[in-house]
């Protein structure tokens, strides 16, 4: 990518709407300097899918507009994360003659080759998300990462493809045009991560990659070097909220606050002292034990429960001796890696994205993997060239469909 272009990233999630900004400073490098950041509350988003097109617009329409303050610049196109249970996955093989034979393999037989791969009877309002290679055969010459270039007359390429419903994507992209935006690609979340926190080790040993969100965790397995198998469970860190709000009757806010309070404890004494929460309730002390053991770890054992049948119904499960990968917001809950490693019976490791530079401070933690890691998927696209930070002068897509007549009845006299 050349030096200077500007990428953008919006991450919908179900509790939170994220945008990022960055620039390419050095092409050859692959760190990532990030000039405006912005997360705002999300509305209208269940599950990972769009439910009310106007709340999501709003929350947005506010993340995408702090986001461009905050780096001087306006974002024509911007990458969108895709998640929920409509998600699903599949593996595929493509075959082609070389356009040339015993010539070189070109990248237009390899778009042909993945172009076969694609045929595929596909259910019915359902649109395919990604083609991913995973490793193409030259002749008789297997486990090629790259054939272009190579000399041979068969290619044959094994992919993994991800679909969701045309519906939910249709809903996403006219929620990104509503505020103003082109969608520059949809990205599956589990992919997105995985090139946030994933070594190239850990890819190529096998791993499974865990995106633990409000409402949904995204389960992505990589096998020798490639994604392999994708899924959306449709639970997360709110259903351990609820848990905690029902157990002890007090309001889903003050759950929440509690909840991040116990991942923030040094100590674990037996009673915890919540008098600096200031919760309505006026709950002053609550047993540890009662919390994250009677509480927390059952929902966290479910969840886990749910990832062992994902990956037993793609049966990777022996090819994955790098372990759990656990990333998303929901990773920083308490006692989380215990319950993994207790459920799985394999190496667990909480993760946060590296390779990036600048505004980091906020977003080095696992919550923001999805929209790190779109960001360096874009990396390998094209970007739009950034243009000089000048005075911020509203144009009108930044101001969605819905305020255009507004703001052109302000300037009639």
């Amino acid at each position: 990518m050349a030096k200077g272009k500007l990428i953008s990233a919006l991450d919908i999630g179900t509790s939170k709407i994220t945008t990022l900004i960055a620039q390419v400073r050095d092409p050859e490098s692959d760190i990532l300097h990030i000039v405006g950041v912005a997360s705002v509350g999300a509305k209208g988003v269940r599950k990972g899918q769009i439910v009310n097109i106007e709340e999501a617009v709003v929350a947005i329409t506010e993340s995408v507009e702090a986001a461009e303050r905050m780096a001087g610049f306006n974002i024509a196109k911007v990458w969108v994360s895709v998640g929920g249970s409509h998600i699903v996955s599949q593996n595929s093989h493509g075959v082609v003659a070389v356009s040339e034979p015993r010539g070189e393999i070109n990248a237009e037989d390899v778009r042909r080759v993945l172009e076969a791969a694609r045929a595929i009877s596909l259910p019915t309002a359902s649109e395919i998300v990604h083609v991913v290679p995973r490793s193409f055969n030259v002749d008789s010459q297997e486990g090629v990462k790259d054939p272009t270039g190579m000399t041979g007359v068969r290619l044959e390429v094994t992919t993994h493809i991800v679909t969701g419903s045309s519906t939910s994507l249709k809903n996403l992209i006219k929620c990104v045009s509503e505020v103003g935006c082109d969608t520059a690609g949809l990205v599956y979340t589990g992919l997105a991560s995985g090139l946030a926190v994933l070594s190239d080790t850990e890819k190529e040993l096998g791993v499974i990659l865990a995106d633990i969100g409000g409402g949904t965790t995204s389960v992505a397995m990589f096998t020798e070097g490639a994604l392999s198998y994708s899924s959306v469970l449709p639970v997360g860190a709110k259903n351990v909220t609820n848990d905690l709000a029902i157990g002890l009757r007090i309001s889903l806010e003050s759950a929440e606050k509690i909840k991040l309070h116990l991942s923030s404890l040094k100590t674990k004494d037996d009673e915890v002292d919540l008098t600096s929460l200031h919760l309505p309730e006026e709950l002053k002390t609550v047993s540890y034990k009662t919390l994250v053991e009677g509480i927390i770890r059952p929902r966290l054992n479910e969840i886990f429960q749910l990832v062992t049948s994902e990956i037993k119904k793609s049966n990777l499960g022996g090819l994955t001796p790098a372990g759990l990968v656990l990333t998303g917001g929901g990773a920083l809950t308490v006692g989380i890696s215990d319950s993994a490693k207790r459920v799985l019976s394999m190496p667990v490791r909480v993760a946060s994205p590296t390779g990036i530079s600048g505004l980091i401070d906020d977003i080095e933690n696992p919550a923001y993997a999805a929209p790190v890691g779109l960001l360096k998927y874009a990396m390998t696209e094209t970007a739009e060239p950034v243009t000089q930070p000048g005075p911020k002068m509203p144009t009108l897509p930044n101001f969605g469909k819905l305020k255009i007549v507004t703001f052109l009845k302000s300037l009639l006299p």
